[in-house]
């Protein structure tokens, strides 16, 4: 439809144009009478085109991180394992025995576009993750997340039963969409300050297919919302709050961390996960929330961690005992702050003693 009333509102009165034209008949050149009404009115049908086309491409499908789109032609089903390889033979130090002993949370998973992040190393945590993070409660989070998909930012929120121990396993299905293809998840440790362990935005479909297996270890990461340095630490807020980072075997750079093994160049797994697609039409399979898979699951097995011997400092010197000038001794003393373990170096000598001085002489009676 051309828009002539529009060019009669917003442009002054036409006169006519000549065109010169060139046809494809014999007759060669032709002369051609237009009126700048007719072609001002071309124009805005191609400008209104253009911006057609412009709207269309913003409003079209999301790209993910990597700027490529997923194209896959339907979902995908996927079966999530999550295992823990918290022990005492991988992380000896300060390992929790009780009150409570080592465990795992709830574990809590979103499918999203790249418009949503559960929550990103180097970033603050929200609210949602600074609760999880410090006491595993999810209620904040999957609320953070329904919001989120009111915008169609995220897919579908999946969660898991807790671990008892911090070795073990769980597991849920996932139902992936082509428009919320990226996958966040955490996981937190208790006990702890604010630990957790989790992956941020994985890509389950590259290009148009989606991928068959993806295996990640896991590592611990700080919330920056609690500066509790071991695993029984009170609860001490960070002010300000600091960003999300990596725990690893140096940073902290505190002997009193319980993650601080100077000897390690990086940290053993805390954990792992399996993502693995299920073959066949999603909408016929059988729903495996929270189910075990004991007999698909082959126990990982990593080197021990070995844990050095650490003592305290030098008490003071004792008083002298004995003969003034020749024979009597003075002695201190030390204690063993955290035993060996995994063949670390062992304790040195807690007790030393040295010749007497005259000025701390003591005669006995």
């Amino acid at each position: 439809m051309c828009l002539e009333h529009l060019t009669r509102t917003w442009l002054p009165p036409t006169r006519p144009l000549l065109i010169e034209c060139e046809s494809d008949s014999a007759a060669g050149r032709q002369w051609m009478m237009m009126s700048l009404e007719h072609l001002t009115c071309g124009w805005l049908r191609q400008l209104l085109i253009v911006l057609l086309k412009l709207c269309l491409a913003f409003a079209g499908p999301l790209r993910s991180l990597n700027g490529t789109e997923c194209a896959a032609k339907g979902p995908a089903s996927y079966i999530l394992v999550f295992t823990g390889h918290w022990s005492p033979q991988a992380f000896p130090k300060q390992y929790p025995l009780f009150r409570p002993p080592a465990q795992w949370s709830k574990l809590i998973a979103v499918s999203h576009n790249r418009h949503f992040r559960l929550w990103e190393e180097g970033a603050t945590a929200s609210t949602g993750v600074q609760i999880f993070a410090e006491l595993g409660l999810t209620v904040e989070l999957m609320k953070e997340a329904k919001d989120a998909r009111k915008g169609r930012a995220v897919g579908a929120m999946y969660r898991t039963a807790g671990i008892p121990n911090g070795i073990g396993h769980s597991s849920t299905e996932l139902l992936m969409q082509p428009r919320s293809s990226l996958l966040s998840l955490m996981v937190k440790m208790i006990p702890s300050p604010d630990w957790f362990v989790g992956v941020d935005s994985i890509n389950l479909c590259e290009g148009n297919q989606w991928k068959q297996e993806v295996t990640i270890d896991l590592r611990p990461y700080d919330a920056g919302t609690d500066s509790g340095f071991t695993f029984s630490s009170p609860n001490f807020p960070s002010s300000p709050q600091e960003n999300i980072t990596k725990i690893t075997s140096q940073m902290p750079n505190h002997p009193a961390n319980s993650f601080y093994y100077p000897r390690l160049k990086e940290l053993p797994p805390m954990a792992s996960l399996r993502i693995t697609r299920q073959s066949g039409s999603p909408d016929r399979q059988t729903s495996m929330s929270n189910h075990i898979l004991p007999n698909s699951i082959s126990p990982q097995r990593f080197s021990v961690t070995p844990l050095d011997c650490e003592v305290s400092l030098w008490s003071s010197w004792g008083l002298c005992l004995g003969p003034c000038s020749r024979g009597g001794v003075r002695h201190r003393t030390r204690y063993i702050l955290l035993r060996p373990a995994n063949a670390g170096t062992p304790c040195p000598e807690l007790e030393e003693q040295a010749e007497c001085v005259p000025h701390s002489c003591m005669k006995l009676q």
